[in-house]
This record gives C-alpha cells, sequence and structure tokens, in this order.
C-alpha cells in the first residue's frame, strides 16, 4: 500500500514541473536576445529611413523659412524647426541617408584594402609581411579621431573627405585581424592536405584560408559600423565633416548646442538618433558574434 502511494507522489510533482519548463525557458530566451532584437530594430529602421526617407521627407531640408524658426515640436513639423526655420524631422530623414552611405562606403574601402593586405602579409611572410605591419603600426599608433582630424584638416573638410580618412583609420585594424586568422588556419591539416595534391597556393589562400577567416570580420564591421557613425558625427560637430547646409546629424547638433536651453529640440533629436544608430550596431555586433562562436553565448 505504500508503493502507489509513493508512485502516486512523483506523478503529481512531475506533472506540476513539466509545464514550468517552456515558460523559463522562454523567458532565459527573450531575456538573452531583447537586446539584439531591440538592435535589429534599430537597423532595419535606419536601413528603411535612409533609403526612403529623402523622398518621404514633407519638407525641404534647405530651405530657409525664418518666420518659422525656432517653432517647437507641433503637429505642423514634428521635431520642430530650427534656427533658420527649417523642418528638423525632413533634415533628418535626409541626414539618415548621408548616415547610410558612410557607413556602407567606410565599410567597403575598409575591407578592399585591409582584407588582402593582411590575408597576403600572414600568408606569404617575410618582408611583405613586415611592411605591411610596420604601416599598419605607424597608423595605430596615433589615437583614430585625432589622426582622422588631422587627415581631413590637410585637406579640404568634407563629409567625403571625413569618409576617407575614418577609413584610413580603421584599415589596418581589419588587415591584423586577418593576418591572425591566416596565421592560424595556414598550419592546419586540410592546408598541408591540398598542397600535397597539387593545388596552387593562390587557391589554396582564396578558396582554403580565406572563407574561414572572415567571421570575425563581420563582427568587427558590424561594431565598427556604430565607431563610423560616431566619428563621422563628430568630425562634423567641429566643422570637419559635412558642411551647412548638407544635413547630417553631427551637424544639426553642432547647430543646435547653442539653443539647447530654450530650444532643446533643435540638438537633442539629431543627438538621440547618433545615440540609437550607434547602439543598434553594437548591438547587433554582439548577437553576431555569439551566432558565430557558440563559446561565447550564455
Amino acid at each position: 500500500m505504500v508503493q502507489p502511494t509513493l508512485d502516486r507522489s512523483i506523478e503529481l510533482r512531475l506533472a506540476s514541473a513539466t509545464p514550468r519548463r517552456p515558460a523559463r525557458w522562454g523567458s532565459a530566451f527573450l531575456q538573452q536576445n531583447l537586446a539584439s532584437i531591440g538592435g535589429e530594430i534599430v537597423l532595419v529602421a535606419l536601413i528603411i529611413v535612409g533609403i526612403i526617407g529623402p523622398f518621404v521627407a514633407p519638407y525641404d531640408p534647405l530651405k530657409v523659412q525664418m518666420t518659422q524658426r525656432l517653432h517647437p515640436p507641433s503637429a505642423e513639423h514634428w521635431m520642430g524647426t530650427d534656427e533658420l526655420g527649417r523642418d528638423i524631422w525632413s533634415r533628418m530623414l535626409h541626414g539618415s541617408r548621408a548616415t547610410l552611405s558612410t557607413v556602407v562606403f567606410v565599410l567597403a574601402i575598409v575591407m578592399v584594402f585591409g582584407i588582402p593586405i593582411g590575408a597576403i602579409g600572414g600568408y606569404v611572410g617575410g618582408w611583405t609581411d613586415e611592411v605591411f605591419m610596420r604601416v599598419s603600426d605607424l597608423i595605430l599608433a596615433f589615437p583614430p579621431l585625432v589622426l582622422a582630424m588631422a587627415l581631413v584638416v590637410a585637406l579640404k573638410p568634407s563629409l567625403t573627405t571625413a569618409m576617407l580618412a575614418v577609413a584610413l583609420v580603421r584599415w589596418p585594424r581589419y588587415a591584423r585581424l586577418v593576418r591572425a586568422q591566416v596565421l592560424t588556419f595556414k598550419q592546419r591539416a586540410f592546408v598541408e592536405a591540398a598542397r600535397a595534391v597539387g593545388v596552387s597556393e593562390r587557391r589554396i589562400l582564396l578558396r582554403q584560408i580565406l572563407p574561414n577567416c572572415l567571421d570575425p570580420v563581420y563582427v568587427r564591421a558590424t561594431v565598427d559600423a556604430g565607431f563610423i557613425v560616431l566619428t563621422t558625427a563628430s568630425l562634423s560637430f567641429i566643422g570637419l565633416g559635412a558642411q551647412p547646409p548638407q544635413p547630417e546629424w553631427g551637424a544639426m547638433v553642432a547647430s543646435g548646442r547653442t539653443y539647447m536651453i530654450n530650444n532643446w529640440w533643435v540638438g537633442v533629436f539629431p543627438g538621440l538618433a547618433i545615440m540609437l544608430a550607434v547602439t543598434g550596431f553594437v548591438l547587433v555586433g554582439d548577437e553576431i558574434r555569439d551566432r558565430l562562436d557558440p563559446t561565447l553565448r550564455r
């Protein structure tokens, strides 16, 4: 008579415990991925706004209307107007395209230069690797923002010059990252096997080694996108990036700092846009890193 009671007790405990497991698992899943989901939403919104924003802007972002200057947010002007009466919402939409274009342009340049330099230097070695690494050491010896400022000052300040300067100070990091990966993979058994069957060195590098080296590059590029947004906005903020009247978030923050006390909306909304863009890129970069490297998952 004791055994059935004991079995019944065990069954009740199992029955009460089983439904709770999916709930706990779902809660942990949401807590782990909520930040990355938020980052993905921000990035998708940035891409959509960057593509269609200029076409749906309600006002001309360059049109000066002194009779409308410094109007607070309203139904007519969702984010108010600036010191020249220009609609801030329209300028934000146009500025999103400038931000998105900057990220794509800079990442394209650093990958085109950084990946081949790192791959060739790591695989060939010798004086070729030495020259590439000493050049990268020279660039990395200076703070990125300071070096970018010096390059823009030496040239003509503009958004294009700022993008080129940011790309120049970032490519060594990609070169070193790829070089380290190549040095690791070129000692693997599958590379030796490819050599043994007569595969050319060029084919080994391009087909066997390089594809295995790109996962860290994807993570670096996503996180660096936030740095690119912040650095370009900083250059525009101090007058070395986008020039008036071009709508760009950093330049808009600079123009709004004079009116921060009484007309906060002029500088706050562009600043929030920069913060959201940088945060979104960083969160998505962390998520990509966790997906590509399961050992980092919590």
